[in-house]
């Protein structure tokens, strides 16, 4: 596997972009001017609100992963976006969707074909996986999400995150207002089922001690009420950490690339 720090110019944000990406080696015999022209199955994995590209590959060991499936993956920095067009910021949602996958998918050798895409994400980048997955069915075989935000209205009320409000506020304006502008994941979820579209497989984890369990429970029983095809979501102990997101990445690797469902102990 090869280990890549890479800088580039957003047209988007108007910014440089760092991404972090694991791919994929051909393998020899070695030829001096052919190419395999292979393209990898891909996982865009996002981090967190005090995260960056480089914290999947600091904490866990996700190039391990990554080779045990020969798949490529892709870290982009999404800052403290939400992965979303901020109402009063950068357009970030534009960026994750329709800027960087045209950009890795012409630095890299990943290929870009529905069954080959997957996304997943902790925390705040478990909310950006599940958007893009709701949002774009048509582009991703699978999604997965860890301890994701899911539920806006409480995270705009909950004392616990009373810190995020200003930034809530200038991303999202209000709880309400995030179900206008495409925001509000119950209101994609439902969108998406009565689209009539082929649904990416979902899988989604939290600790019984995470402090956004019970917006997790809120928001699994709705989607399994929507009878939401291919829907999963467990419990398991642990909280909002690292330990537990490095130990259920895997249990996500395996659902994406063997088609398998975790037991009742991880």
């Amino acid at each position: 596997m090869a280990f890549i720090n890479c800088s580039f110019k957003s047209a988007l944000l108007g910014k440089a972009v760092a991404l972090n990406a694991v791919i994929p080696q051909a393998s020899p015999p070695y030829r001096y001017g052919e190419l395999s022209g292979k393209r990898y199955r891909t996982v865009f994995l996002l981090h967190g609100l005090s995260d960056d590209q480089s914290a999947w590959s600091r904490y866990t060991s996700i190039e391990r992963y990554a080779n045990l499936y020969n798949v490529a993956v892709i870290m982009p920095d999404g800052g403290r976006s939400f992965y979303t067009d901020a109402a009063n910021g950068f357009p970030y949602w534009s960026f994750i969707s329709e800027e960087l996958p045209v950009l890795a998918a012409e630095l890299f050798p990943i290929s870009l074909k529905r069954e080959d895409c997957f996304v997943a994400g902790l925390s705040m980048g478990g909310y950006g996986a599940l958007k893009l997955a709701l949002r774009h069915p048509e582009r991703f075989a699978a999604v997965g999400a860890l301890s994701p935000v899911v539920d806006l209205k409480r995270r705009f009320e909950a004392p616990e995150t009373s810190a995020w409000l200003p930034e809530l506020k200038n991303i999202f304006v209000s709880p309400e207002h995030a179900v206008i502008s495409g925001n509000d994941l119950f209101d994609l979820a439902k969108k998406a089922v009565t689209s009539q579209s082929e649904l990416p497989r979902m899988i989604s984890f939290c600790g019984k001690d995470d402090f956004m369990l019970e917006d997790n429970r809120a928001f699994n029983a709705a989607v399994k009420k929507l009878n939401y095809p291919e829907f999963y979501s467990y419990e398991y102990p642990g909280g909002h950490n690292w330990e537990f997101w490095d130990r259920h990445i895997q249990d996500i690797f395996r659902f994406f690339f063997n088609n398998e469902l975790p037991g009742e102990l991880s």
